[in-house]
């Protein structure tokens, strides 16, 4: 475990990590404010259209449990193994976020807000050239309707390495639109020395 975040150390996965949530700027900026929008711009279901995802697999987005077994299987893999990230995509809804959050080198707690594309392009060659795996080892589930939050307590592992490196927490929040389930966040953070796990978000054996 790490008392900070370090770079190449990240859950969901360690990558994003080369310009993670150590940048003082990310959480420290005001918000510009937004200008009208332009009477050519596109109408929202235009630009949903555009930014639609890959079809996915059936079997992938059936259920709650499968769409959180697909996120955690199509990050993880071997050294040289390449990711599906055509499958990684389509378990996001148009506009999805990752959000990792944690303590920056100066002490600081932060977070970061990306798009599962800014993830893939930040963290898929470190994956492919360290390999990555990273398990759910419980769950807490909480549904109404069609909408599910998941808080998945992970490990993370480097290449082949029998132990985990890292243990944490993904807070995932689903929701079914009749047809599909979609994932529409994933915010995570790490476990620390000062931020232990608590024994109700691991299994009897992981305490």
């Amino acid at each position: 475990m790490h008392s900070t975040l370090k770079p190449r150390v990240w859950p969901l996965v360690a990558a994003l990590l080369s310009s993670g949530v150590m940048a003082p700027a990310f959480a420290a900026e005001p918000k510009k404010p937004t200008p009208p929008p332009s009477p050519t711009a596109p109408a929202p279901a235009a630009t949903a259209q555009a930014t639609a995802s890959p079809a996915a697999k059936p079997e992938d987005v059936a259920t709650p449990e499968a769409i959180v077994a697909a996120l955690y299987d199509v990050i993880s893999g071997p050294k040289g193994q390449a990711r599906d990230w055509d499958r990684f995509r389509s378990l996001f809804a148009p506009g999805a976020r990752l959000i990792p959050s944690g303590k920056r080198k100066d002490g600081t707690i932060g977070y970061r807000m990306i798009t599962p594309e800014e993830y893939i392009t930040q963290s898929g060659k470190m994956l492919v050239e360290e390999g990555f795996r990273e398990r759910e080892v419980h769950r807490i589930e909480e549904r109404f309707g069609g909408l599910v939050h998941v808080f998945s307590t992970y490990e993370a592992f480097r290449g082949e390495e029998p132990k985990p490196f890292m243990r944490g927490v993904n807070s995932i929040q689903l929701f079914n639109d009749g047809k599909r389930w979609w994932v529409l966040t994933v915010a995570w953070t790490s476990e620390t020395p000062d931020q232990p796990l608590p024994a109700k978000y691991l299994s009897p054996s992981k305490g």
